[in-house]
């Protein structure tokens, strides 16, 4: 059986990760799915983005990876998939999902949305809290793949904050009281993808 995995991954995290191993022992075959949002400005190009997760996957092997413009259940028509995969960190994620499988429903009975929850350690992980943290300058290493950690890093170098780079993982957060992440300390060391 085949499962498509969509979203934007602007980056893919380790909670990303986490979703595509997990439903890689459950499916013959998992296609995570770039899918492009005209109504976003992402941080990395679709090229970029696939790179990225084709560089965290390799040790999955049954995982290929794509991209796609338009609706998530022509894509996975295309593919023959029968499944779409989605990961739930919180119980405010399920609200939208449900209503996104509901109207996958009505445009594909044959494709079924299936849900996994998130490890607890993921749990609070997004690609916007990861951008937002490495904006300010905060480390992201524990949170997205190591190769991922050092674009991030090059990129808002080039940006904002000339400090940051990946010989310097760990540069304190700065100090602006204005912003909420900055009470917030990451206590989850990232684990390395099993080779």
């Amino acid at each position: 059986m085949i499962a498509i995995y969509p979203g934007s991954f602007d980056p893919i995290t380790l909670g990303h990760l986490d979703i595509i191993e997990r439903g890689g022992r459950l499916f013959e075959q998992i296609i995570v799915v770039v899918l492009i949002n005209p109504h976003k400005t992402p941080l990395f190009s679709v090229s970029q983005r696939l790179q990225q997760i084709r560089l965290a996957t390799q040790h999955v092997p049954n995982i290929t990876v794509d991209s796609y413009n338009g609706l998530t259940v022509d894509y996975a028509r295309t593919q023959q998939a029968q499944v779409l995969l989605r990961g739930l960190r919180v119980l405010s994620d399920f609200e939208g999902e449900l209503q996104m499988a509901h109207t996958n429903k009505t445009l594909s009975t044959q494709i079924e949305t299936v849900f996994l929850a998130t490890s607890n350690e993921y749990s609070f992980l997004s690609s916007s809290l990861v951008k937002e943290i490495a904006k300010f300058g905060g480390p992201i290493d524990h949170l997205v793949p190591q190769h991922v950690a050092i674009d991030i890093y090059q990129c808002y170098a080039n940006k904002t904050h000339p400090r940051s780079s990946p010989n310097n993982q760990h540069s304190p957060l700065p100090s602006q009281e204005s912003h909420p992440l900055l009470d917030w300390t990451p206590t989850q060391k990232q684990r390395e993808p099993e080779r």
